[in-house]
Order: C-alpha cells, then sequence, then structure tokens
C-alpha cells in the first residue's frame, strides 16, 4: 500500500475519526497529544481505543500516544496494552533515545504495532539513523515546527534545509518511510504543492496533513507523472536489453543505481 499522505485527526474530536478515514489519506492518525488538551486526554484515549477495536485495527489507522516517558504517555501504552485491537502503529512524539524504542519493543511482545518516532528535537536528530533502524521502526515524520522553536531558526525550507537532509539519510539507511512536516496554512493549496513536490525531490516519501482538503494535493505530488513513469519503463527496458550490463539511453548511462531508482517509480506508479 502506498503511504503517501497521512491524515491527524484529533483525539478530542471522535465525530470526525470516520470522516478522516473517508478522506482518501493512506494513513489515518488519531492524535492523543499535542491536539487534546490536559483535562482531555482520558476521554480522548478511550474514545481512540474503542475506535480502532471498532474497526478491526486496519493497516491505515495509526496512533499518536503522548511522550513515552510521561504519565500521559505511559497511561496511552497501557491502553492499548490492554485493549481488544492494537493501531497498526504508534506515533511517538519527541522520540531521541534508540532505547526507547527497544524496550517498547520488548513491552509490545507479540502485537504486531509497528513505531512511527517524531523526530523533533536536537538529540532526536542527532540520533535519527539509529533510530530508523530500530526494530519495529516502519517510518519516521519530521517535526520542523518544535525543531525549528528549538533552534531559533525561521520556520522554512532553507534553514531546515539540513534537518531534512539528515532525516532523508536515516530512513534510507533503515529503509523505512518518511513524512514531511504538516503544511500550517490550510488555505493554500500551491504552497502545499510546491512545498511537497520540494520533499519529494529531496527523498521524503510522504507528507503529514492537518486538513482533510490537503490529502488529494499530497497525494497528487506523490504520483509519478505520466512522463516520469515513461521514462522509469524505458530505463528499466534498455537495462534488461542490456542483459543486466551497462547500457546507454538517450546518450545517458543506464547501471544499477539508476534502475533502481526507476523501478522505485514504477512501483509508486503502481500503487498510486
Amino acid at each position: 500500500m502506498a503511504e503517501r499522505s497521512l491524515l491527524f485527526v484529533p483525539g478530542a474530536r471522535p465525530e470526525r475519526f470516520g470522516k478522516a478515514l473517508a478522506a482518501g489519506a493512506d494513513i489515518v492518525c488519531i492524535d492523543l497529544e499535542d491536539s487534546v488538551p490536559p483535562a482531555g486526554k482520558d476521554a480522548a484515549r478511550a474514545a481512540a481505543i474503542a475506535f480502532i477495536a471498532e474497526r478491526g485495527a486496519p493497516d491505515g489507522l495509526w496512533l499518536r500516544i503522548n511522550p513515552v516517558r510521561s504519565q500521559a504517555g505511559l497511561a496511552d501504552l497501557l491502553a492499548v496494552l490492554n485493549a481488544p485491537k492494537s493501531p497498526a502503529a504508534l506515533m511517538l512524539p519527541k522520540l531521541t533515545d534508540p532505547a526507547d524504542l527497544a524496550l517498547l519493543d520488548e513491552v509490545l511482545g507479540e502485537r504486531k504495532v509497528a513505531l512511527v518516532p517524531l523526530i523533533e528535537t536536537a538529540a532526536g536528530l542527532r540520533n535519527a539513523a539509529s533510530i530508523a533502524t530500530a526494530k519495529r521502526v516502519r517510518a519516521l515524520l519530521f517535526g520542523a515546527v518544535d525543531l525549528s522553536a528549538e533552534l531559533g531558526c525561521a520556520l522554512e525550507w532553507e534553514p531546515l534545509l539540513y534537518a531534512r537532509s539528515a532525516l532523508v539519510a536515516a530512513a534510507a539507511e533503515g529503509g523505512v518511510g518518511l513524512f514531511d512536516v504538516p503544511h500550517i496554512d490550510v488555505a493554500d493549496a500551491d504552497s502545499l504543492a510546491a512545498g511537497t513536490a520540494r520533499a519529494r525531490a529531496l527523498g521524503f516519501t510522504g507528507r503529514a496533513c492537518i486538513h482533510p482538503s490537503q490529502v488529494a494535493v499530497v497525494n497528487d505530488v506523490f504520483i509519478p507523472t505520466e512522463a516520469e513513469t515513461a521514462r522509469a519503463r524505458r530505463v528499466v527496458e534498455a537495462f534488461a536489453a542490456a542483459g543486466g550490463g551497462v547500457a546507454l539511453l538517450d546518450g545517458k548511462l543506464i547501471e544499477i543505481p539508476v534502475v533502481r531508482a526507476a523501478r522505485r517509480v514504477l512501483a509508486a506508479a503502481a500503487a498510486g
């Protein structure tokens, strides 16, 4: 299944859970952290667990818990462990230490629950490669808003380019997905599309969304164009015609890394 778009839905708004699943996102993540005030944590947790149980824990339904080193996060984890059905993945905010992932892997035991660390601190960025290669990790999410606040830099592309690039390398090393930060201006579809295209070109595999209207835009950006797909098909065919050796296509060298990239394009086109 393609994992291009990840739509957050507030845990405090259970009436929106079903609508979020119908919005066309590849992943829906119920949020128990930032969108839920302290007084509403217990109710949101109960509503999320009940909804996941009701829906049978489909692969595209995730749960963002509170930081695992907080009381709310431990309560979230205990609720998941005691629930009749588990979410397909747990998103872990402010994850900085790979040791936390090892502990969660042990605690989750035989449950088929993946982990999605949210990299939004300098410490998390420093440990990104170790985090991405840990057991159960399915993807990373770039938390640019929190990171920019910690670094004291602008929430813009250039100041955060190093962080994005470091996460692309870490995700590639771990063989996991990588979601970019949500675009915070839900009314600006053009900027959303442009920023998402830059993230895709850098190596991100998807983007998080905070409003259903953003989902189609993100999905479209991550679907290869007809020209990209046709070019990728020609690359694969030229390589096969050369017997798996070095080939030339339109005067350009075709070798295994180029073919590998072309096959990723074809896979993305087929999934889209």
